[in-house]
């Protein structure tokens, strides 16, 4: 994964106005993400899910946040399934185990803080 930093390419966003829900397409059967950010400190990817897909179970050395952006999403940590619908967020602690799954086709942000 090249860093912004590292690299000429610029963010679709960069300087300019844009709706997250746009960046990336439903797609059947299919996880699709867009990294739309990213520095040595944390990065920002807009995913899209559709319907019955998810992310399996796994865990990651740094915080993240998980902003729902459309449709609704079951998030588990550590054990504990949360619903979140359009316009809600939740935090995936580091090192916890935490899966990501589909209850209907949904969006979300997922900004990972690597300091």
């Amino acid at each position: 994964m090249a860093h912004a930093e590292d690299s000429n390419e610029k963010s679709p966003l960069m300087a300019t106005v844009g709706a997250m829900t746009e960046l990336v397409a439903y797609q059947a059967g299919a996880v699709v993400s867009r990294e739309v950010l990213s520095r040595k400190i944390g990065m920002v990817t807009v995913f899209a899910f559709d319907q019955g897909e998810g992310l399996s179970e796994h865990t990651a050395p740094f915080d993240a946040l998980v902003h729902v952006i459309d449709g609704t999403a079951v998030v588990t940590i550590a054990g504990t399934p949360h619903r979140l619908e359009a316009g809600q967020a939740i935090i995936m602690p580091a090192n916890q185990p935490h899966a990501l799954d589909a209850v209907s086709r949904f969006k979300m942000i997922l900004t990972m803080i690597r300091a």
